[in-house]
């Protein structure tokens, strides 16, 4: 990566205003349900607090619409942020710009934490608003992005406040970009790529952007169905995007073109209704009945992309391979997540379906990388620049 870290920063007195992903899920009582984006973290502010800088902390959460609404507060967070940092102090500050938090920030010592409130209390944080992030870089020295599943968004605090402040990533960023760059420029081969989900309209981009570097391709999910349909088999009431044919079919011959294999499914799990409790079979793709629906890979496709993944060398994973968050209909993407577990290789799992497979399946520790941004995963592996990497200073 050619672009500056903290690593790069001598810290000491200084005042890093760290952009964060906090955005993490709560339950009705405002309590964290799972902190793996706060954990994430913890690399970064143990490195800077060590060097001696002063750490503001900035991030969303949720979607408040620019309206001050206590449950997206972020003070929840400033609690379990302290409770993984052995007890460290987190103070919280009830605003992310003004009187409240200059007056905080300047009550800091070397080492300190400070969490700011939800930036997206703000209606201009999402208009990337100038006034805004001129009010935030107020409140550091250097600004360290280490939010990279915000890095697809050109905010006031992911790109705004970079206008005004000099520019580094933070371990996590760092790492994200090395990762997911390394992966698509210098694979190790085979390199395989694994997409799902719903629709190919969704990832056409990724689909195009991946076929020239990949060796194969392994289609799961909804998205199957459409490649299947364009092959003439009949889906039933599954999800089919029938304008979607022809970019289909574009792809197909583009792989053809190219020597590379797109591996489609040959059997799949079908249900009458769309039910977590739906009586259901396996059928084969030719025989799938007009009032059945496919909702997830069949045993023999498991068994054909398992052989596939255990040859790879480096695999990229973006989607389920059918409805897992309906347990009858997980088994495909929970074999494919063990699969991955096995790889003698690098294995990069990005998108919050796939990371919440890999969790699910116990085996998140044994991948090479888990990304901690869907969106900007995706849009990294479509080949787009993100806003929030682009702020950050080159090298030389």
């Amino acid at each position: 990566m050619a672009k500056k870290s903290i690593e790069d920063v001598n810290w000491q007195g200084k005042r890093a205003l760290v952009r964060v992903d906090f955005n993490v899920p709560m339950d009705g009582h405002q309590t964290i349900t799972d902190g793996t984006r706060v954990k994430a973290s913890l690399p970064t502010l143990r490195y800077l607090t060590e060097h001696g800088a002063r750490v503001v902390l900035m991030s969303h959460l949720g979607r408040p619409k620019g309206e001050h609404k206590d449950e997206f507060s972020l003070r929840p967070v400033a609690d379990y942020l302290q409770s993984l940092l052995d007890g460290k102090p987190v103070r919280f500050v009830s605003d992310c710009v003004g009187e409240v938090a200059e007056q905080a920030v300047q009550e800091m010592h070397d080492g300190d934490i400070l969490l700011l409130e939800n930036v997206r209390f703000h209606a201009g944080e999402e208009k990337n608003d100038a006034t805004l992030a001129r009010k935030m870089a107020l409140l550091g020295d250097v600004f360290v992005h280490d939010a990279f599943g915000s890095a697809h968004r050109a905010h006031a605090s992911t790109a705004g406040v970079a206008r005004f402040l000099p520019t580094v990533a933070g371990l996590l960023m760092e790492r994200e970009v090395r990762m997911l760059g390394d992966a698509l420029e210098h694979p190790e081969r085979p390199f395989l790529a694994i997409i799902g989900g719903a629709k190919v309209s969704d990832k056409v981009k990724v689909l195009h952007s991946l076929l020239p570097k990949v060796d194969a391709i392994l289609i799961g999910g909804g998205m199957a169905n459409t490649f299947l349909a364009v092959q003439g088999h009949a889906l039933g009431k599954s999800l089919v995007e029938t304008d979607a044919y022809g970019t289909a079919e574009a792809l197909m011959r583009e792989a053809q073109d190219l020597g590379k294999t797109i591996h489609l499914p040959v059997d799949v799990v079908v249900a009458k209704q769309f039910d977590a409790n739906a009586s259901h079979r396996v059928a084969e793709v030719s025989d799938i009945q007009e009032d059945e629906m496919a909702l997830d890979i069949g045993p023999q496709s498991v068994e054909a992309y398992c052989r596939v993944i255990a040859h790879a060398k480096t695999v990229l994973w973006n989607g389920p391979m059918g409805v897992f968050e309906m347990p009858a209909f997980a088994v495909g993407t929970v074999a494919v997540a063990k699969a991955l577990a096995e790889v003698d290789g690098m294995t990069i799992v990005g998108g919050g379906d796939s990371v919440a497979a890999v969790e699910r399946a116990g085996v998140a520790g044994k991948m090479s990388h888990v990304s901690t941004g869907g969106g900007a995963s995706l849009e990294f592996l479509e080949g787009n620049e993100l806003p929030g990497v682009a702020v950050i200073e080159n090298r030389d």
